[in-house]
Protein backbone atom coordinates (compact mmCIF):
# COMPACT_ATOMS: atom_id res chain seq x y z
CA UNK A 1 0.00 0.00 0.00
CA UNK A 2 1.35 3.62 -0.72
CA UNK A 3 1.82 6.03 2.07
CA UNK A 4 0.13 8.98 2.09
CA UNK A 5 3.44 10.67 0.89
CA UNK A 6 3.65 8.44 -2.14
CA UNK A 7 -0.15 9.02 -3.06
CA UNK A 8 0.59 12.74 -2.93
CA UNK A 9 2.73 12.40 -5.91
CA UNK A 10 0.57 10.34 -8.22
CA UNK A 11 -1.11 13.16 -10.51
CA UNK A 12 1.15 14.22 -13.52
CA UNK A 13 4.42 16.08 -13.28
CA UNK A 14 5.16 19.87 -14.95
CA UNK A 15 6.74 19.53 -18.13
CA UNK A 16 8.00 22.02 -20.58
CA UNK A 17 6.88 25.92 -20.78
CA UNK A 18 4.49 27.54 -18.39
CA UNK A 19 3.84 30.83 -19.21
CA UNK A 20 3.11 33.25 -16.31
CA UNK A 21 0.27 34.97 -17.26
CA UNK A 22 -0.15 39.39 -17.25
CA UNK A 23 -3.17 40.24 -15.52
CA UNK A 24 -5.59 41.68 -17.93
CA UNK A 25 -6.88 45.29 -16.54
CA UNK A 26 -9.00 48.07 -18.08
CA UNK A 27 -7.56 51.87 -18.78
CA UNK A 28 -9.10 52.12 -14.89
CA UNK A 29 -6.95 49.31 -13.76
CA UNK A 30 -9.71 47.91 -12.99
CA UNK A 31 -9.40 43.85 -13.45
CA UNK A 32 -10.42 42.82 -17.06
CA UNK A 33 -11.86 39.39 -16.94
CA UNK A 34 -13.70 39.81 -19.92
CA UNK A 35 -10.76 38.87 -22.25
CA UNK A 36 -9.37 36.11 -20.64
CA UNK A 37 -10.82 33.26 -22.76
CA UNK A 38 -9.25 35.18 -26.05
CA UNK A 39 -5.74 35.38 -24.10
CA UNK A 40 -6.17 31.26 -23.29
CA UNK A 41 -7.22 31.01 -27.14
CA UNK A 42 -4.18 32.77 -28.21
CA UNK A 43 -1.57 30.91 -25.76
CA UNK A 44 -3.12 27.72 -26.74
CA UNK A 45 -3.18 28.02 -30.69
CA UNK A 46 -0.64 30.30 -30.81
CA UNK A 47 1.97 30.28 -28.42
CA UNK A 48 1.43 26.39 -28.48
CA UNK A 49 1.06 26.31 -24.29
CA UNK A 50 -0.25 23.76 -21.90
CA UNK A 51 0.14 24.98 -18.93
CA UNK A 52 0.04 28.82 -17.11
CA UNK A 53 1.24 30.24 -13.85
CA UNK A 54 -1.46 32.69 -12.81
CA UNK A 55 -0.91 36.23 -10.17
CA UNK A 56 2.21 35.70 -9.79
CA UNK A 57 4.95 38.66 -10.24
CA UNK A 58 4.15 38.85 -13.96
CA UNK A 59 0.24 38.60 -12.86
CA UNK A 60 0.92 41.46 -10.36
CA UNK A 61 -0.14 39.18 -7.95
CA UNK A 62 0.86 41.16 -4.94
CA UNK A 63 -1.14 44.27 -5.75
CA UNK A 64 -4.66 42.85 -6.36
CA UNK A 65 -6.59 42.12 -3.67
CA UNK A 66 -7.89 39.04 -2.35
CA UNK A 67 -10.83 38.80 -4.28
CA UNK A 68 -9.50 39.90 -7.41
CA UNK A 69 -6.93 37.08 -7.24
CA UNK A 70 -9.96 34.52 -6.49
CA UNK A 71 -12.08 36.35 -9.16
CA UNK A 72 -9.16 35.65 -11.71
CA UNK A 73 -8.39 32.28 -10.36
CA UNK A 74 -11.81 31.06 -11.33
CA UNK A 75 -11.95 32.70 -14.75
CA UNK A 76 -8.40 31.32 -15.98
CA UNK A 77 -9.87 27.42 -14.77
CA UNK A 78 -12.97 27.62 -16.42
CA UNK A 79 -11.36 28.77 -20.01
CA UNK A 80 -8.84 26.58 -19.61
CA UNK A 81 -10.97 23.51 -18.68
CA UNK A 82 -10.48 21.00 -21.98
CA UNK A 83 -7.50 23.53 -23.41
CA UNK A 84 -4.74 23.20 -21.26
CA UNK A 85 -2.91 21.03 -18.86
CA UNK A 86 -3.03 23.02 -15.55
CA UNK A 87 -3.08 25.98 -14.14
CA UNK A 88 -1.22 26.94 -10.93
CA UNK A 89 -2.32 29.68 -8.84
CA UNK A 90 0.61 31.49 -6.86
CA UNK A 91 -1.77 32.29 -3.46
CA UNK A 92 1.43 33.60 -1.46
CA UNK A 93 0.35 37.15 0.25
CA UNK A 94 2.47 38.91 3.36
CA UNK A 95 -0.46 37.72 5.46
CA UNK A 96 -0.66 33.93 6.15
CA UNK A 97 -4.04 34.04 7.09
CA UNK A 98 -4.77 35.66 3.12
CA UNK A 99 -2.34 33.07 1.42
CA UNK A 100 -4.81 29.96 3.61
CA UNK A 101 -7.27 31.61 2.29
CA UNK A 102 -6.56 31.59 -1.20
CA UNK A 103 -5.16 27.96 -1.41
CA UNK A 104 -8.04 26.83 -0.18
CA UNK A 105 -9.84 28.37 -2.81
CA UNK A 106 -7.83 27.30 -5.42
CA UNK A 107 -8.42 23.93 -4.48
CA UNK A 108 -12.81 24.53 -4.61
CA UNK A 109 -12.48 26.38 -8.02
CA UNK A 110 -10.35 23.03 -9.57
CA UNK A 111 -6.66 24.61 -9.52
CA UNK A 112 -3.96 22.03 -10.66
CA UNK A 113 -1.46 23.09 -8.03
CA UNK A 114 -0.61 26.43 -5.71
CA UNK A 115 2.37 28.00 -5.35
CA UNK A 116 3.86 30.56 -2.66
CA UNK A 117 6.48 33.02 -2.67
CA UNK A 118 8.23 33.64 0.81
CA UNK A 119 6.58 36.94 2.77
CA UNK A 120 8.77 39.62 2.00
CA UNK A 121 7.88 42.68 4.49
CA UNK A 122 8.17 40.48 7.82
CA UNK A 123 10.86 37.97 6.16
CA UNK A 124 10.79 34.58 7.76
CA UNK A 125 14.04 34.32 10.56
CA UNK A 126 15.53 30.95 9.48
CA UNK A 127 14.96 27.99 6.78
CA UNK A 128 12.79 26.04 9.23
CA UNK A 129 10.71 29.57 10.17
CA UNK A 130 10.12 29.38 6.50
CA UNK A 131 9.07 26.05 5.87
CA UNK A 132 7.09 26.39 8.27
CA UNK A 133 5.20 29.08 7.16
CA UNK A 134 5.02 27.32 3.64
CA UNK A 135 3.53 24.25 5.69
CA UNK A 136 0.52 26.14 6.83
CA UNK A 137 -0.19 27.54 3.81
CA UNK A 138 0.24 23.80 1.68
CA UNK A 139 -1.79 22.59 4.36
CA UNK A 140 -4.82 24.50 3.39
CA UNK A 141 -4.96 23.01 0.06
CA UNK A 142 -3.75 19.27 0.49
CA UNK A 143 -5.09 17.75 -2.21
CA UNK A 144 -2.92 20.31 -4.43
CA UNK A 145 0.18 19.63 -5.60
CA UNK A 146 2.65 22.52 -3.56
CA UNK A 147 5.36 24.15 -5.46
CA UNK A 148 7.87 27.10 -3.48
CA UNK A 149 8.57 30.22 -5.62
CA UNK A 150 11.86 31.18 -5.04
CA UNK A 151 12.92 34.43 -6.37
CA UNK A 152 15.57 36.38 -4.07
CA UNK A 153 15.55 39.52 -5.92
CA UNK A 154 11.97 40.33 -5.11
CA UNK A 155 11.69 38.56 -1.70
CA UNK A 156 15.41 39.05 -0.66
CA UNK A 157 15.03 35.53 0.88
CA UNK A 158 18.43 33.76 0.07
CA UNK A 159 18.34 30.71 1.55
CA UNK A 160 19.23 28.06 -0.80
CA UNK A 161 16.72 26.02 -2.37
CA UNK A 162 18.71 23.25 -1.89
CA UNK A 163 18.67 23.44 2.01
CA UNK A 164 15.25 23.96 1.74
CA UNK A 165 14.34 21.00 -0.47
CA UNK A 166 15.16 18.25 2.00
CA UNK A 167 12.87 20.01 5.31
CA UNK A 168 9.66 20.98 2.27
CA UNK A 169 9.39 16.88 1.92
CA UNK A 170 9.82 16.08 5.49
CA UNK A 171 7.40 18.62 6.41
CA UNK A 172 5.18 19.40 3.36
CA UNK A 173 3.35 16.09 2.11
CA UNK A 174 1.65 18.00 -0.72
CA UNK A 175 5.54 19.74 -1.97
CA UNK A 176 5.61 18.82 -5.55
CA UNK A 177 8.77 20.88 -6.56
CA UNK A 178 9.96 24.63 -6.86
CA UNK A 179 9.75 27.57 -9.21
CA UNK A 180 13.17 28.19 -9.02
CA UNK A 181 13.74 32.13 -9.95
CA UNK A 182 17.44 32.59 -9.68
CA UNK A 183 20.06 32.61 -11.96
CA UNK A 184 22.39 30.46 -9.19
CA UNK A 185 22.80 27.83 -11.44
CA UNK A 186 24.88 25.22 -9.19
CA UNK A 187 21.84 25.88 -6.32
CA UNK A 188 19.32 24.94 -8.86
CA UNK A 189 21.86 21.76 -10.03
CA UNK A 190 22.28 20.75 -6.82
CA UNK A 191 18.80 20.00 -5.91
CA UNK A 192 17.56 18.12 -9.21
CA UNK A 193 20.75 15.79 -8.93
CA UNK A 194 19.47 15.43 -5.52
CA UNK A 195 16.06 15.38 -5.35
CA UNK A 196 15.37 14.63 -8.91
CA UNK A 197 11.55 13.31 -8.09
CA UNK A 198 10.58 16.59 -7.71
CA UNK A 199 9.60 19.12 -10.61
CA UNK A 200 12.19 21.50 -10.55
CA UNK A 201 11.07 24.78 -13.18
CA UNK A 202 13.66 27.21 -14.21
CA UNK A 203 12.28 30.99 -14.05
CA UNK A 204 14.33 33.04 -15.94
CA UNK A 205 13.69 32.48 -19.14
CA UNK A 206 17.23 34.54 -20.94
CA UNK A 207 19.75 31.66 -19.54
CA UNK A 208 17.17 28.46 -20.18
CA UNK A 209 19.47 26.27 -21.92
CA UNK A 210 21.90 26.57 -19.00
CA UNK A 211 19.08 25.18 -16.71
CA UNK A 212 18.19 22.29 -19.51
CA UNK A 213 21.92 21.41 -19.40
CA UNK A 214 21.64 20.24 -15.79
CA UNK A 215 18.09 18.70 -15.94
CA UNK A 216 15.62 21.24 -15.45
CA UNK A 217 12.02 19.73 -15.55
CA UNK A 218 10.17 22.63 -16.95
CA UNK A 219 10.28 26.90 -17.34
CA UNK A 220 7.81 29.60 -15.81
CA UNK A 221 7.86 32.81 -17.61
CA UNK A 222 6.51 36.02 -18.86
CA UNK A 223 8.05 35.77 -22.30
CA UNK A 224 6.82 32.65 -22.89
CA UNK A 225 3.03 34.39 -23.49
CA UNK A 226 4.30 35.99 -26.90
CA UNK A 227 7.88 34.06 -27.54
CA UNK A 228 6.37 30.30 -26.67
CA UNK A 229 6.61 29.30 -29.96
CA UNK A 230 10.05 30.04 -30.17
CA UNK A 231 10.99 28.47 -26.71
CA UNK A 232 9.24 25.63 -27.60
CA UNK A 233 11.30 24.66 -30.92
CA UNK A 234 14.63 24.96 -28.73
CA UNK A 235 13.16 22.81 -26.17
CA UNK A 236 12.78 20.03 -29.13
CA UNK A 237 16.35 20.91 -30.65
CA UNK A 238 17.65 20.21 -26.91
CA UNK A 239 16.10 17.41 -26.82
CA UNK A 240 16.68 15.76 -29.81
CA UNK A 241 20.37 16.66 -29.23
CA UNK A 242 20.63 19.63 -31.91
CA UNK A 243 22.63 21.91 -29.57
CA UNK A 244 23.62 24.81 -32.39
CA UNK A 245 19.98 25.27 -32.77
CA UNK A 246 19.39 25.22 -29.31
CA UNK A 247 21.87 27.76 -28.48
CA UNK A 248 21.22 29.37 -31.65
CA UNK A 249 17.32 30.31 -30.42
CA UNK A 250 18.40 30.79 -27.02
CA UNK A 251 20.87 33.72 -27.83
CA UNK A 252 17.92 35.13 -29.92
CA UNK A 253 16.02 35.24 -27.11
CA UNK A 254 19.12 36.86 -25.55
CA UNK A 255 19.41 39.19 -28.09
CA UNK A 256 15.51 40.38 -27.84
CA UNK A 257 15.81 41.09 -24.38
CA UNK A 258 19.18 43.12 -24.50
CA UNK A 259 17.42 45.10 -26.86
CA UNK A 260 14.68 45.54 -23.91
CA UNK A 261 16.35 45.95 -21.27
CA UNK A 262 18.67 48.61 -23.00
CA UNK A 263 15.48 50.48 -22.77
CA UNK A 264 15.19 50.18 -19.18
CA UNK A 265 12.10 48.32 -19.34
CA UNK A 266 10.69 45.74 -17.28
CA UNK A 267 6.97 44.47 -16.27
CA UNK A 268 4.91 47.06 -17.47
CA UNK A 269 6.82 46.97 -20.77
CA UNK A 270 6.37 43.80 -21.19
CA UNK A 271 2.82 43.81 -20.66
CA UNK A 272 2.48 46.49 -23.66
CA UNK A 273 4.74 44.10 -25.27
CA UNK A 274 2.46 41.37 -24.78
CA UNK A 275 -0.45 43.59 -25.87
CA UNK A 276 0.87 44.42 -29.31
CA UNK A 277 2.32 41.26 -30.18
CA UNK A 278 -1.08 38.95 -29.72
CA UNK A 279 -3.41 41.90 -30.86
CA UNK A 280 -5.04 41.12 -27.34
CA UNK A 281 -5.19 44.76 -25.28
CA UNK A 282 -4.22 43.78 -21.57
CA UNK A 283 -4.51 47.47 -20.41
CA UNK A 284 -2.16 49.50 -18.21
CA UNK A 285 -0.34 48.26 -14.90
CA UNK A 286 -1.47 48.75 -11.60
CA UNK A 287 0.15 51.55 -9.75
CA UNK A 288 2.90 51.70 -8.09
CA UNK A 289 4.17 50.58 -11.57
CA UNK A 290 3.95 52.52 -14.88
CA UNK A 291 4.97 51.91 -18.13
CA UNK A 292 7.19 53.81 -19.77
CA UNK A 293 5.71 53.07 -23.91
CA UNK A 294 5.72 55.63 -26.14
CA UNK A 295 3.65 55.45 -29.98
CA UNK A 296 6.71 54.14 -31.78
CA UNK A 297 7.53 51.64 -28.95
CA UNK A 298 5.57 49.24 -30.73
CA UNK A 299 6.78 49.64 -33.95
CA UNK A 300 10.20 48.98 -33.27
CA UNK A 301 9.28 46.23 -31.06
CA UNK A 302 7.97 44.25 -33.88
CA UNK A 303 10.53 44.86 -35.99
CA UNK A 304 13.45 43.32 -33.85
CA UNK A 305 11.51 40.35 -33.23
CA UNK A 306 10.88 39.89 -36.96
CA UNK A 307 14.75 40.77 -37.61
CA UNK A 308 15.40 38.29 -34.71
CA UNK A 309 12.70 36.17 -36.47
CA UNK A 310 11.08 35.21 -33.27
CA UNK A 311 7.84 37.14 -33.82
Amino acid sequence: MKSARMMSFAGKKLRGLVAATFTPMTVNSDVNLSIIQQYVDYLVHTQKIKNIFVNGTTGEGMSLSVQERKKLAEEWVKHTRGKMDSVVVHVGCLSLEDSKDLAAHAATCGAGAISAVAPSFIKPSSPDALVAYLKEVASAAPSLPFYYYHIPSLTGIRYKVYDLVGRMQLHIPSFRGVKFSDMNLMDFSMCVHQYNQFDFLYGVDEQLLGALAFGAHGAVGSTYNYMGSTTNKMLKAFEEGNLKEARDLQYKMQEFLTFVFALDWGLPEFKNIMSHVSGIDLGPPRLPLFSSFKPEHPEKVKAEMKRLGIL
